[in-house]
């Protein structure tokens, strides 16, 4: 069963989507002011999927039941890391990719985005996906399981570029997670398109503008 999602059209008929995930605690609404400050009128026509994560006790939290990806058992995100939660949102991710498919829009037109916990999840589900897909976009976050990322991730998505963007003073994830996660991805080889921001835990329109300019060329021309 797929997760529930908010979702919103450009322009009818779209043939490229963008899957969206929102950080710990949020919703699929999170995200969805965004879409007219980040698309260009020249873009073809684009589906935002905007999921909602289940709902879940966090550890770090109390146990207090939220919106997640996966459990945090704890202040170093890099250290307490839930893998069954990861991997049962990785497949998530998956049914969410093949749905895209099915309403008309192949992989290579479908670009993973996610912020925090879902930009961990947008890096982890990405680089695993058996297909090639247009881009893979990680804000405020960092790359979970990594050592088990190493023998998993898929050759089709070798050349896929990555847009990695973050806030210099993030109190959440700090930016060092973040170049962490960036420089092992550039000693694997992948196109990091790197970006740091004078914001803490957030987005900014600089880092619209920024990402605007990198989904440009992925639209172009489609």
């Amino acid at each position: 069963m797929t997760l529930e999602c908010v979702e919103l059209e450009t322009a009818p008929k779209p043939r490229h989507a963008v899957i969206w995930l929102h950080g710990l605690g949020a919703d699929g609404h999170d995200f969805e002011p965004i879409v007219p400050q980040l698309v260009r009128p020249e873009w073809p026509a684009l589906r935002f999927v905007f999921p909602h994560a289940p709902v879940r006790p966090i550890s770090l939290n109390g146990g207090l039941p939220m919106r997640a990806w996966y459990d945090i058992g704890g202040f170093d995100l890099s250290q307490k890391q839930d893998e069954a939660g990861i991997r049962a949102s990785i497949r998530e991710v998956e049914n969410l990719i093949a749905r895209e498919v099915e309403r008309g829009a192949p992989e290579s037109n479908i670009v993973l985005i996610g912020f925090s916990q879902g930009g961990a999840l947008a890096l982890s589900s990405g680089l695993r996906h058996a297909r090639t897909l247009a881009a893979i976009v990680a804000l405020s976050t960092y790359l979970p399981i990594a050592d088990a990322t190493a023998n998993e991730r898929s050759q089709a998505n070798a050349d896929t570029p990555i847009f990695m963007g973050h806030g210099a003073f993030d109190p959440v994830v700090p930016r060092y997670l973040g170049e962490r996660s960036r420089d092992q991805l550039r000693e694997w080889g992948y196109r990091v398109d790197w970006h740091s921001y004078p914001m803490a835990h957030q987005v900014c329109p600089q880092e619209i503008a920024d990402l605007a300019d990198f989904l440009a060329p992925r639209f172009r021309g489609r």
